[in-house]
């Protein structure tokens, strides 16, 4: 059963490294958590690296300004991982092909950017759905409107035998006070019709390799039970930690507030029935990282 912690401090000392998840963990979409910026802070000041593991379907650098603008302070992080990072490397190694219908905002086109790291890359270009060999998805056009809006697109996809490159696995996410749907709901539906979709970011392996790789190049590699995921999302976070074998804290004041009745902390025995439902259960769980 897991165990009710009152701070990231009460348990780092059995860890070299930190996994975080971004959005609910560390920021709400429009400012940071002091509470968890000081814990990350505390945690790296004793000798621990961060490194910032999130769904993201953008690249590192952007992600890095992005919380600079949300007033995240870089000392409370070593180095950022993001599904975006997986999901470009997939995609000019030509997984959903070469000519690509693409969803997602305009403002995410940099994802398009040719990557000097691959090796024999592809050429990549945005055409047309009638004139696609894959689709990319980076998230809906429209947020909040019903994902069942794409299931025109995504018939003709299926029947023309399209992959969905999914750059975020998330399916939704709190910004501020609004939930919005993300990526990986357009993904499921489309696996819902028959589709074949691709995912690179939590709770799937490629995330976690790229982020031990990223370990690595700063000269710290700890063996997998000196690290510890952080995050809220029960079906990526804590899913994908369990999956790699990798200690989870789970963060019940994000998505899952409402299921585990949380305040400063979650109700023990919501948290348990909640747990039980979704039938995981992480080692530590804590209202809000701190």
């Amino acid at each position: 059963m897991t165990q009710i912690i009152s701070t990231l401090a009460d348990i780092s000392d059995r860890y070299d490294a930190v996994f975080c998840d971004l959005w609910g963990c560390l920021h709400n979409g429009r400012a940071p958590f002091p509470s968890a910026v000081k814990a990350l802070q505390d945690f790296r000041a004793k000798g621990g690296t961060v490194v910032l593991l999130t769904n993201a379907p953008r690249a590192r650098a952007l992600v890095a300004i992005q919380l600079q603008k949300l007033g995240v302070p870089d000392d409370c992080w070593d180095v950022i991982t993001t599904s975006g990072d997986s999901a470009r490397f997939a995609m000019f190694q030509g997984a959903v092909g070469q000519k690509v219908f693409f969803i997602g905002y305009e403002s995410d086109l940099t994802f398009f950017e040719p990557l000097k790291i691959a090796e024999n890359a592809v050429e990549i270009e945005r055409v047309p759905l009638d004139q696609a060999e894959g689709i990319v998805c980076l998230g809906p056009v429209d947020p909040y409107a019903d994902p069942a809006a794409y299931r025109p697109e995504f018939l003709y996809a299926k029947q023309k035998g399209m992959k969905l490159l999914c750059a975020n696995p998330d399916v939704i996410v709190d910004v501020g006070e609004k939930r919005q749907w993300c990526a990986g709901a357009l993904a499921a539906l489309y696996t819902e019709m028959g589709g074949t979709s691709l995912y690179f970011g939590k709770p799937h392996p490629p995330i976690y390799d790229l982020a031990r790789r990223r370990l690595a190049a700063l000269g710290k590699l700890p063996s997998d039970h000196r690290i510890l995921a952080i995050g809220d999302g029960i079906k990526t976070d804590v899913s994908g930690a369990m999956g790699e074998d990798l200690d989870v804290l789970f963060i019940t004041g994000g998505l899952a507030a409402k299921e585990t009745k949380t305040v400063e902390q979650p109700d023990a025995d919501a948290l348990t029935r909640y747990l039980e439902t979704e039938k995981y259960d992480p080692l530590y769980s804590i209202g809000f990282l701190r």
